[in-house]
């Protein structure tokens, strides 16, 4: 016998999942809606196949435990289509739309990468470092084998390689139901392969990556000094090439650049589109925060996403780690995610840019809060008020002498402006440094709080400070 749920279930499940397993929520769980109960079986009916896919193979003890909690009830929790027979119905084989089918019933053995809802073209930050990577992959989820092909992306760890990678996979599968497309990391494909030769079943594993429509292969470095996976990729390579068949690569270096690579594999990686990828600037990273919080229903306003983006100066995995951080700190606190929490949570990202300046634009900050005895909120967030306007005018003037941010990054910290905005505020402070002795000594003070040389700190502005820093930033 089965029973309609409780219609608070839903939300009440969701709110145990946020409390006790953040790490996990995404915005999007707030469309997976509770079907029948029958049998002990708590059915959640997930309409989109690749997130139904996700949520079997990563959430499945997560919801069972929050299902239990919030009920009272011993209840098992099952995943299900759109399209899922009703509990008591004939049994069937378990039921995936037609692209989720193409995307793993083609490779019964392949263990294929889990693809990610979060990684898609939708929540792909684009920016001056990634910009055409984006441009292409789009091309190739839009006509593969048709265009850029092989498409070979490279770049550092954690700058969205495998984002693009994933984002074509799900445009295909989406807008192709038909698409055969095999979806492996370097490692796997290596690894599959020589249990296919310890096993005498090579030409098995040969026919199921060879008949694909699409193969994509993560961390192709991974080829490096694997002579036999080498020619095996090689062969299946131009099988697919010859067929039509689109390839995309990814890796963390260039082709050329690939240690113990054979010449024949650097040539035909080179024959398609090679695009390398960047670290992201201070905007992106800006808007990678958000992007991301907005993913985990974290809520970020402009300052703190500023704030966020300017401590943490690395790439997109490092960004999510300090916002899984700060996200786990307000959940075990019970505190709203403020600027307190969130410096709090950051402190280990304190250290100076690029390790180019013992001073970081935190501890000026600091200072000059201490000196004039404002809140820091109020100097990085977007109060006018006159007894703000100068601190944050001071506290941009000796950012800008004493750390190597761009007027970019320092407008950002504080409270999202632009760089004119930090041109105008250090040109205040030079020429009222030399009319007014008061504000002078004040902001001699500062600096030597900070342990600023004496040399430094009694300077010119012009000679030593922030007119020599205007001219390197031309």
């Amino acid at each position: 016998m089965s029973k309609s749920p409780d219609p608070n279930l839903k939300s009440a499940i969701n709110g145990y999942l946020r409390r006790h397993h953040a790490e996990i929520c995404r915005h999007w769980f707030d469309d997976i809606d509770p079907g029948e109960i029958g049998g002990g079986v708590l059915n959640l009916v997930v309409h989109d196949p690749i997130q139904l896919r996700y949520l079997q193979r990563s959430c499945a003890q997560q919801f069972t435990e929050a299902a239990q909690s919030v009920t009272g009830r011993l209840l098992a929790i099952k995943f299900v289509g759109a399209e899922e027979p009703p509990p008591g119905s004939a049994p069937s084989t378990p039921m995936l739309d037609s692209s989720a089918r193409a995307a793993t019933a083609t490779l019964p053995p392949i263990e294929q990468t889990l693809l990610s809802p979060d990684y898609t073209f939708e929540t792909f930050v684009v920016g001056p470092c990634n910009r055409l990577a984006h441009a292409a992959a789009l091309a190739v989820g839009d006509r593969p084998g048709r265009t850029y092909n092989p498409f070979f992306v490279h770049g550092g760890v954690g700058l969205g390689k495998t984002h693009l990678l994933q984002a074509i996979c799900q445009r295909l599968l989406r807008q192709r139901a038909s698409t055969v497309l095999c979806y492996v990391s370097c490692a796997t494909f290596a690894d599959h392969f020589h249990e296919a030769v310890r096993a005498g079943t090579v030409a098995d594993f040969r026919g199921k990556f060879r008949s694909v429509d699409v193969l994509v292969v993560d961390d192709i470095h991974f080829l490096s000094k694997r002579d036999q996976t080498q020619e095996e990729f090689f062969h299946t390579f131009n099988a697919l090439y010859q067929a039509g068949k689109q390839l995309v690569l990814s890796s963390d270096a260039a082709p050329s650049d690939i240690p113990d690579l054979e010449n024949r594999l650097v040539s035909r990686f080179n024959s398609g589109l090679v695009v390398r990828m960047e670290r992201p600037c201070f905007e992106t990273r800006v808007n990678i925060v958000r992007t991301k919080a907005e993913l985990h229903g974290m809520a970020m306003d402009d300052t703190l996403g500023s704030f966020i983006a300017t401590r943490v100066e690395g790439n997109v995995r490092e960004l999510e780690g300090a916002l899984m951080k700060i996200r786990l700190m307000a959940s075990a606190s019970g505190q709203p995610i403020g600027m307190d929490l969130v410096r709090e949570s950051l402190r280990d990202h304190a250290a100076a840019p690029s390790g180019e300046s013992q001073h970081s634009i935190q501890d000026i900050t600091e200072s000059v809060v201490q000196f004039f005895n404002v809140r820091l909120t109020d100097i990085l967030g977007k109060r006018r008020h006159k007894s703000i306007a100068l601190p944050r005018q001071v506290s941009m003037y000796l950012a800008r002498r004493l750390t190597r941010l761009s007027l970019e990054e320092i407008g950002g910290y504080f409270g999202g402006r632009d760089h004119s905005t930090v041109l105008h505020a250090i040109r205040t402070v030079e020429i009222k440094r030399q009319s007014d002795e008061a504000l002078s000594r004040g902001i001699a003070t500062i600096e030597r709080a900070l342990g600023v040389e004496e040399s430094v700190a009694t300077s010119s502005p012009d000679s030593s400070g922030a007119g020599h820093q205007l001219e390197r930033a031309g």
